[in-house]
């Protein structure tokens, strides 16, 4: 269930009310001011349900139904440093613990300037981690009024920014939609060599790699599962 199902939930439920209470809610909708937690589907379910449109076993069963088919909703409202930074490495290790956090002790020319590590034999596989949640370019908002379902056939733009090359063996590049998580592995020459690739900024060292739903294709080869993350990075740098 998407928003757009949701929403045509809620709109047959609203045509049930008498007119009156009917006028009264879109014109209050109108006009209403919402900050968080406190939004526009809260009220309108508060709303039918003091007017007994709906039970609470129906916003609960709606409200089940919408959680388990957006698992990954909540991913859009932390912030994005937490998100690209925090979540995303945090995510690969979770996935595989033989991930780990990067130091001077295993590498004491260390300064920050890759996420994880993996052991490799007498050496490690340097390892960058971007990560970038799918929105719908067509919509204003914040991002989770622009969050997208996978299977949707809307325009949607993830961009993998912060690119620094010759400095890591493997980039994991992971891509979240509200009900599905994609995870990219490329090497280090085959991000150079991506067609995709471009300059963040005019004249710097940091480049972008842009994932629509017009170029989602020719990333295909790289796709891993996450049980194979591991498997697969080792594949590829040997």
């Amino acid at each position: 269930m998407d928003k757009k199902i949701l929403d045509k939930k809620l709109d047959e439920w609203i045509k049930e009310l008498p007119q009156q209470s009917k006028k009264f809610l879109l014109a209050r909708l109108s006009g209403l001011k919402s900050i968080y937690p406190f939004n526009e589907y809260e009220y309108r379910l508060m709303y039918l349900l003091d007017k007994k449109i709906i039970t609470f076993q129906e916003y609960e069963d709606l409200r089940d139904t919408y959680v388990n088919a957006n698992p990954y909703l909540n991913l859009y409202n932390i912030s994005p440093r937490v998100f690209g930074e925090i979540w995303a490495q945090k995510h690969l290790i979770d996935i595989d613990a033989r991930f780990k956090k990067p130091s001077k002790e295993i590498d004491k020319n260390y300064s920050g300037d890759y996420d994880l590590y993996l052991e490799n034999g007498k050496k490690i596989i340097k390892v960058e981690v971007k990560a970038c949640r799918a929105i719908n370019t067509k919509l204003r908002g914040g991002l989770e009024t622009k969050a997208l379902s996978f299977e949707l056939d809307e325009p949607y733009w993830m961009n993998f920014q912060q690119i620094k090359l010759d400095v890591v063996g493997v980039f994991v590049f992971v891509g979240v939609w509200v009900d599905k998580i994609l995870y990219w592995v490329l090497t280090n020459k085959e991000v150079k060599k991506h067609p995709t690739r471009s300059h963040q900024h005019r004249g710097g060292i940091e480049y972008q790699i842009g994932i629509t739903e017009k170029n989602i294709k020719k990333f295909k080869k790289f796709l891993v599962e996450p049980i194979k993350l591991v498997e697969t990075i080792k594949l590829k740098v040997r």
